[in-house]
């Protein structure tokens, strides 16, 4: 049982952080510190509202990302950034809708409606992502012929971004992973993050799913199994 001398004391904190507009966190909240990164991936015009991929209440992760990021001095953005007819596109193969799955040389390959598009609109960021200490940009998706939803890896399972290199020679160790989607192209890239070493978070309420055919529970258990530690914005201390 608290006593009332603790009470007090709680709720002079409770006033203080109301009067001065500060927030007070637990002892075990998060502080990322220079050795850690947050990833911020996919937050693109396709996967927002009115885009050909629109991922459900995608525009809520805008916000939040940009509230946690302010707790990170290392920032790295992914974009997609497919060539037109690219092998993932459904478009690109006769008879074929989007969602579905198609076996090609590096294994299944979900179909996907046109989307990020190298140097349209729908390939930009987000006009509403405020991070201008983001200090580098990976493009993935390029190569025609095969996809690449993680920041590291191409889904071939073999081809490099570079990143890991990049965030090992900044001394990083650990990181942070937001953005779109969960399901997708932030489970593969919090997965290769493990693979590459680092100790690895998903920002639960900084992501969103498109949850196809069970995709979303089970990218979800894939990185439980994998040892991806599972958080929310609040856990952060900005």
């Amino acid at each position: 049982m608290w006593n009332r001398r603790q009470i007090l004391a709680g709720l002079g904190a409770a006033g203080f952080a109301a009067a001065t507009g500060r927030s007070t966190y637990a002892a075990d909240a998060i502080k990322p510190g220079e050795t850690a990164a947050l990833l911020v991936i996919d937050v693109q015009n396709c996967f927002l509202p009115g885009g050909s991929l629109a991922v459900k209440d995608g525009e809520q992760v805008v916000p939040v990302i940009n509230k946690i990021a302010k707790a990170f001095s290392n920032v790295v953005m992914t974009q997609d950034w497919h060539t037109p007819a690219h092998v993932s596109f459904a478009s690109t193969h006769s008879g074929k809708k989007p969602f579905e799955v198609i076996d090609l040389a590096y294994g299944k390959q979900v179909l996907w409606p046109d989307h990020c598009v190298q140097g349209t609109e729908g390939a930009a960021l987000s006009k509403d992502l405020s991070i201008p200490q983001a200090e580098l940009i990976i493009r993935k998706g390029f190569h025609n012929d095969v996809d690449s939803y993680s920041a590291f890896t191409e889904a071939d399972g073999k081809t490099s971004t570079g990143l890991a290199a990049y965030l090992k020679a900044r001394g990083i160790d650990r990181v942070f992973v937001a953005g779109l989607a969960t399901d997708f192209c932030v489970a593969w890239t919090a997965l290769d993050a493990r693979k590459a070493g680092f100790e690895t978070y998903v920002v639960e309420d900084a992501c969103r799913g498109i949850d196809t055919q069970g995709s979303l529970a089970k990218a979800w258990a894939d990185m439980e199994a994998a040892g991806v530690k599972r958080i929310k914005s609040d856990d952060i201390a900005i």
